[in-house]
């Protein structure tokens, strides 16, 4: 058994592993780089062109685990794309709209690649596609020889998956992003015990220890009290929201507190490919009950678009709770239109609900003490933040002790880190060879074909 990391940057980004088990060469993830841009935000697909895998799976449609997948099935068209029900419905709808982004970066930029894949590429992807349902074991065949795969709920996001992968007696498990705790929208994850001969680990929040006594319960009822406060004081509040999950779990969150008086009757303005995707989620509780999301919270709550022309430095001239992407406040995003116009009166505020890179506009905020000046680039616009500015733990990924139980549990002979900057695998790794003394850690290097 051999796994390579083609995520040639290492850390978070450009995810996607390619797994030798037997005479199967097996995918998992084809992600893209959400700080790269053209062909540099890929992987390194070349060991996948070379000689082909047999199959490909996709363990969820955040972008960087799906984004590069259409590239990666065209270049091997016969292989099965392997996935949950639900992203059979997600995935589509996401890729679509990253070639809307491609073809704007590329007018903005001058990215002649772009884009990297067109819609006739998706069509071609959708009949690659194979839905598989949690906790069904599927045999796949090749080469004369079988393996099996199981798909396990791993929380994190709507469709999200960990993968259970069998041959010859050899058994071996992804867990993907992983969330136990549960949302509003999905249940905790419900990831295989084991026993397994390698298990590969998600090393996410490594570097982030919970404070005793803090909970997604008690984040989530602060950040209650911070919208009371804002509205309260006649300003209006942004929750910057990753389009897919966290925009859908807000909205029914928001709704219920809306109608249970937690929360002061106030407008609410979403907009954006995370209300689409509202609409989606909707759909797929409708086909398979797995989500549980109902698109009449948004009429409920009487929720609107944004105001056209938004002007930084001006306010909306209604305000509310503003729940719009992007998370991190990346350039061009409704979020970060909002946060222009927001920024600069002391009545507002911006409630941040999860990680934000420090590479990022919302990140290099975060880190912006209150009266010194902001800078938003895309519009050649400066202000003081006079607006609070407050970030909640309510990560779509589990807590790392969290993870090094399970790990534990599952009595893996061989751990791989993955997904997760240096100083967080580096954590991983010295924590799980104290409480795991008998098994081999591995940090493997991007491109390396690490035995196993």
């Amino acid at each position: 058994m051999y796994i390579t990391d083609l995520n040639k940057d290492g850390g978070i980004g450009a995810n996607s592993l390619l797994l030798e088990i037997g005479p199967f060469r097996i995918l998992i993830d084809a992600g893209m780089h959400p700080k790269q841009i053209g062909p540099a935000a890929l992987p390194n697909f070349r060991p996948i062109k070379q000689e082909g895998v047999d199959a490909i799976v996709l363990t969820h449609c955040h972008l960087d685990h799906l984004g590069a997948l259409p590239l990666a099935a065209k270049t091997n068209p016969n292989a099965p794309v392997i996935t949950s029900i639900p992203n059979l419905t997600l995935a589509p709808r996401m890729l679509r709209n990253s070639i809307n982004v491609m073809k704007r970066q590329r007018a903005e930029h001058g990215i002649q690649e772009y884009p990297l894949f067109v819609h006739r590429d998706l069509a071609a992807l959708s009949r690659q596609f194979e839905g598989q349902q949690y906790g069904r074991k599927e045999t796949y065949r090749s080469q004369g020889s079988t393996f099996d795969i199981t798909l396990h709920t791993a929380g994190h996001v709507a469709g999200a998956s960990a993968v259970e992968i069998e041959h010859d007696g050899e058994k071996i498990c992804f867990t993907g992003d992983v969330l136990f705790d549960q949302q509003n929208t999905l249940p905790g994850a419900q990831l295989p015990s084991g026993p397994f001969d390698v298990l590969v680990l998600e090393t996410t929040r490594g570097l982030t220890e919970r404070p005793q006594g803090k909970t997604r319960a008690t984040e989530t009822e602060r950040l209650l009290k911070k919208i009371v406060e804002i509205l309260d004081r006649g300003g209006s509040c942004l929750i910057p929201v990753f389009a897919l999950g966290r925009m859908q779990e807000m909205l029914k969150l928001l709704s219920k507190s809306l109608r249970d008086g937690t929360l002061p009757r106030s407008s609410v303005f979403v907009t954006g490919l995370g209300l689409d995707l509202a609409n989606h989620f909707d759909q797929i509780r409708q086909k398979t009950g797995l989500i549980d999301f109902d698109i009449e919270v948004i009429e409920e709550m009487g929720a609107g678009p944004l105001e056209p022309n938004l002007v930084p430095g001006r306010n909306p001239t209604k305000r509310g709770i503003y729940l719009v992407s992007s998370g991190m406040l990346v350039a061009h995003t409704p979020s970060y239109q909002v946060a222009a116009s927001l920024l600069s009166d002391s009545k507002n505020g911006i409630c941040f609900i999860g990680y934000c890179d420090p590479d990022t506009p919302g990140g290099t905020l975060l880190k912006t003490a209150n009266g010194e000046r902001f800078l938003f680039d895309a519009y050649d616009y400066s202000t003081p933040v006079h607006a609070s500015v407050d970030q909640f733990d309510m990560s779509g990924h589990a807590d790392r002790e969290e993870l090094v139980a399970y790990a534990v549990k599952t009595q893996a002979k061989k751990i791989v880190l993955t997904h997760g900057d240096p100083e967080a695998r580096a954590w991983f790794k010295e924590t799980l060879q104290k409480v795991m003394p008998e098994s081999e850690i591995i940090d493997p290097k991007p491109l390396d074909r690490i035995s196993l």
